[in-house]
């Protein structure tokens, strides 16, 4: 079958030569040895093989089998020149078929799935996971924490520019942020005091409470300060910080924090880098929106409280009254078998301020306040604002550790050299130690109130830490912006879809009753809501954020309060840029007035400027402004009422002036009647018709307006069925404007 096959293709002739260097090669050398096995193979083609033969066949083939049997024939050209040469060596030659092209294309089969490729890494949300980190992390257990191999981690270590040694080696806190934000996780950190010095500290005591009962005024009489006075409108609008030397030689640092409704969070921050809260209760006024509002910051902040009811020398005070209120509200009063100390107090007397102090110090020694000294600072920002000389200036109060001059911090997004170091007498230091409110002075931008300072080793990583959190700020607001309009649009399909076959036959059905009675449709459409946007400056970012965040709670179905850009410091020339071109008003709350370029280049881009210094008059003002702007909602209304007296009957009228009519001879007893209005017949206290009103006279005069008192002739137009004793009704079409509302504790919204 072999020299069958070769002979097809018209190798025959170089066949022999082939075999003979092959079984050379696999042992055959004798040349008698292979001669013999070329003519048993040839004699094999032409008869039946015997059965030894078959075995050394056998054996031929598996020696041939250890190299490869692929192996290209050239045949000579005379063989292909002469025609019929298979037929004189024995072979038949094959029939000539039908040539068809293959497709060469690799299609899959039809039913074979889709494997999408195998990504390297899955990629988190940002939000979805957050871990805690510690000074002196090593890479196996950041790998245990995020999820992520070590080999990844080693690679973002060589991205972020530091050594990789073994997976063992200590990280400092500022490496392992940088790569759980370069993985997309969320980071906690926690500070350890392990091998640092523990020494006790000052207590930081937040006063809290409602608005006017007397906080800044009893942080002045225990400072020996007039503070109060100078507050613009009588209140605290910002959140302060300062050191109180107490009669028994202790020092306690406290925070003010304002009382009205708009400062709601910077209450909270208060309350989240505090130890005690002491929670001012007016003794003539009682527990208000705000007094509770402080509790629950306190409580969420899990901080005790000590209660200071003040304003005890009014004759209307009732210390008792508050007792009950506040532990009717959940406060376990010490009066009451709970932990919570109560202490009457008078700030305009200075009583009571003795036992105030006894009670703050008594708790302080209950909780055993102390703190890390040595090491690299942690602080809490309590206010930044913008100082035209100095720069960005942050307030901070320090957490543990110390905060030397020179050294590099990131503060939220942004990073510095700390240039000066102030206290709140400001005056100069090199150090700051825990519990201790301070200025820092050499940021290169202005932070947000509430974010913490952390020292970093040098100005490259403080660079590429402020540069990574700000890329992932602005990251998760794009994201946060995506995900309100999809759930925007996913609210308005299920408005939509809400409305089922039955209700939209059932609104069909009663249309049509109303066409059947020639009544006319007063179905009234929604307005539209229409967009006021507002540029907001104040001094520092806390006032900011309370002025942007009590603007927003002023949107209404009928107006949105859009807050395009904020920031602190005076009014700009690219302020005034900015709000020509969206159309936006300014708001300056707390800041000087701008300069005469400014205001004459505001009035003449038509811009609206408002300044105050007083957060109630701020918001009345922007609120009646929004009432302005807001385009109403149209309504029915009635604009007065007349009795049908008696009624006059012309006949024989020509045919130029129209048929017969009937008109109602009446006397306005209530408001107005008008022509254009559309009149209403009452009979028995029930409408009888609705229509427009043809022909209104009085004295024989075609007149517009009958007011009260007055007798006129109406017509109603396609009706004329009138008895004496009917009520007319004129009823006018007229635009209801939202409405500014005030709270007594200053929260403000607009009612619809």
């Amino acid at each position: 079958m072999a020299w069958r096959e070769l002979g097809k293709k018209g190798i025959r002739a170089s066949l022999t030569t082939d075999l003979t260097s092959r079984l050379r090669r696999h042992g055959f050398t004798s040349v008698s040895t292979v001669d013999d096995i070329i003519k048993s193979m040839s004699a094999a083609v032409r008869c039946t093989p015997d059965p030894s033969f078959m075995s050394r066949r056998f054996d031929f083939n598996e020696a041939l089998t250890k190299e490869s049997l692929v192996r290209c024939y050239r045949a000579s050209p005379e063989l292909f020149a002469r025609k019929g040469n298979d037929e004189s060596f024995g072979l038949k030659t094959p029939k000539k078929e039908k040539f068809v092209k293959r497709d060469s294309k690799a299609q899959p089969p039809v039913e074979a799935p889709y494997v999408p490729p195998k990504s390297q890494r899955t990629t988190k949300p940002i939000s979805d996971k957050t871990i805690e980190i510690f000074e002196g992390m090593t890479v196996v257990e950041l790998a245990k924490r995020t999820g992520e191999s070590i080999s990844t981690l080693q690679g973002i270590l060589t991205n972020v520019g530091e050594k990789v040694g073994t997976e063992f080696d200590p990280l400092s806190m500022e490496v392992v942020e940088l790569i759980a934000m370069e993985v997309g996780i969320n980071i906690k950190r926690l500070h350890s005091n392990e091998g640092s010095e523990i020494l006790p500290r000052p207590p930081v005591v937040t006063v809290m409470g409602h608005v006017d009962h007397g906080k800044t005024s009893l942080l002045d009489a225990l400072r020996q300060t007039s503070v109060a006075a100078k507050e613009a409108g009588g209140i605290t609008q910002h959140l302060g910080a300062f050191v109180v030397g107490m009669t028994s030689g202790a020092s306690i640092t406290f925070l003010d924090t304002p009382g009205h409704a708009a400062f709601s969070a910077m209450r909270a921050r208060g309350a989240a880098v505090t130890d005690i809260v002491v929670l001012v209760v007016a003794a003539d006024d009682g527990v208000m929106p705000q007094t509770l509002e402080a509790m629950a910051h306190a409580k969420a902040a899990n901080v005790p409280i000590v209660v200071a009811i003040n304003k005890c020398d009014k004759p209307a005070a009732n210390p008792e009254r508050i007792r009950i209120q506040l532990a009717s509200e959940g406060l376990m009063l010490e009066d009451m078998g709970g932990d919570v100390q109560v202490v009457e107090v008078s700030a305009m007397k200075k009583t009571g301020l003795d036992n105030l102090e006894e009670a703050l110090l008594l708790q302080a020694e209950i909780m055993d306040l102390k703190a890390r000294i040595d090491g690299p600072a942690h602080a809490y920002v309590v206010e930044a604002r913008l100082d035209k000389g100095k720069g960005p200036l942050v307030t901070a109060i320090v957490k543990g550790g110390t905060l030397l001059c020179g050294q590099y911090v990131v503060v939220g997004s942004e990073w510095g050299r700390i240039r000066a170091i102030r206290d709140m007498a400001e005056k100069l230091v090199e150090k700051a130690r825990p519990a201790m409110p301070i200025e820092i002075e050499g940021l290169k931008g202005l932070p947000r109130a509430g974010d913490d300072i952390i020292v970093v080793e040098s100005e490259e990583r403080a660079r590429m830490l402020s540069a990574g959190r700000k890329k992932k700020f602005e990251k998760d607001r794009l994201i946060k912006i995506v995900e309100e309009r999809a759930s925007e649009e996913q609210d308005k399909k299920l408005s939509v879809g809400s409305k089922n076959k039955f209700e939209k036959d059932r609104h069909m059905k009663i249309i049509d009753e109303r066409a059947e009675a020639q009544q006319p449709e007063t179905s009234e459409e929604e307005p539209k809501r229409v967009e006021v946007p507002i540029i907001v400056k104040a001094d520092v970012q806390g006032t900011v954020q309370a002025v942007t965040d009590a603007l927003l709670n002023l949107n209404s179905p009928q107006v949105f309060v859009n807050v395009v850009h904020v920031g602190v410091g005076p009014i700009s020339q690219s302020d005034l840029d900015m709000a020509e071109a969206c159309g936006a008003c300014i708001i300056g709350f707390n800041i000087k007035t701008p300069p005469s370029s400014v205001s004459l280049a505001a009035a003449r881009a038509s811009v609206k400027i408002m300044l105050h210094r007083v957060i109630y008059h701020l918001l009345e003002d922007i609120g009646n402004f929004i009432v302005d702007k807001a385009p109403g909602t149209p309504e029915t209304k009635v604009a007065g009422e007349a009795e049908v007296l008696s009624i006059f009957e012309l006949k024989g009228r020509s045919k130029s002036k129209g048929p017969d009519v009937k008109i109602a001879g009446c006397r306005v007893i209530d408001g107005f009647v008008t022509k254009s209005g559309i009149l209403r017949l009452l009979r028995s206290g029930e409408v009888v018709f609705e229509g427009s009103c043809e022909s209104l006279k009085r004295e024989k005069q075609d007149v517009d307006t009958v007011k009260k008192g007055n007798e006129c002739g109406l017509v109603i137009q396609n009706y004329d069925d009138f008895r004496v004793g009917d009520m007319v009704q004129c009823l006018e079409q007229v635009i209801r404007k939202p409405k500014f509302v005030s709270s007594e504790s200053g929260a403000a919204r607009i009612e619809c």
